[in-house]
């Protein structure tokens, strides 16, 4: 019998005592019922809480393949760097605590990769992708935001910010030397690296309910973005990867 493919899903949270009760058993039961051909592990990764989630985490991280990492600092990226970094899986993969993203398709992104791609992301402005709940305002700066990358850079991928990825856990020791963001902007900078280095980047359409009781705050993380595109623009740091196999 082959080994089977081993699998992180890492979960960032900051201050997230209300949606952790019922997502993670959510996410959980879906990965026992689903994912039996993988070795999979699920992370909570709490970067600096205030509230109690670390305790609810504590909880869930007793039963088997559910960890709990705690990070003193905050920044999304930060807690994907230290939870991706110190993983042993071949897959390395994260989604939003909310759940926005339909479960179902999570195995898609797992495939993409078994299949040849280095990366995986789930879209949601793909053709295909059903989106729930978003407001007109955010759909029009996201499709703006995802233009603007295409107009600096010639990429492909069409959603950046999607918070429902995978990645060769080799490819991401290539790449993130080079990833300086440590908050919103680490998605795009990773992605955009990848492209312009080389790798190969699948893009699965999803269904996507917004949650409109999200933290995130629309033009605090807009202002980092569009400093991070002109960084990426200016420096080119892709020129410095150096590719493995993958």
């Amino acid at each position: 019998m082959s080994k089977k493919t081993s699998v992180d899903i890492v979960v960032p949270v900051y201050n997230e005592e209300i949606a952790l009760p019922d997502n993670i058993p959510m996410l959980y039961n879906y990965c026992r019922n689903n994912l039996s051909e993988y070795d999979w592990r699920i992370i909570i990764a709490d970067n600096a809480s205030t509230d109690s989630t670390s305790a609810i985490a504590k909880k869930f991280a007793k039963r088997p393949q559910i960890s709990y990492l705690k990070l003193p600092t905050k920044g999304r990226g930060l807690a994907l760097k230290t939870a991706w970094l110190n993983s042993q899986a071949q897959i390395v993969s994260y989604m939003d605590v909310d759940l926005s993203s339909n479960l179902e398709f999570f195995k898609g992104l797992l495939s993409a990769i078994e299949d040849s791609s280095d990366i995986a992301i789930g879209s949601r402005l793909a053709r295909g992708a059903n989106v729930v709940g978003r407001t007109v305002l955010r759909g029009i700066m996201s499709r703006g935001y995802n233009l603007l990358i295409k107009a600096f850079f010639s990429i492909s991928f069409k959603d950046a910010q999607c918070g429902f990825k995978a990645i060769k856990k080799s490819v991401f020791q290539n790449l993130e030397p080079l990833i300086e963001n440590n908050n919103w902007f680490f998605d795009s900078e990773m992605l955009i690296l990848a492209e312009k280095s080389g790798y190969k980047i699948a893009e699965i359409p999803i269904s996507w309910h917004d949650d409109p009781s999200s933290t995130v705050k629309v033009a605090k993380t807009a202002s980092e973005d569009f400093k991070g595109l002109f960084r990426l623009w200016k420096t080119k740091p892709w020129k410095n990867v150096r590719r493995g196999d993958g």
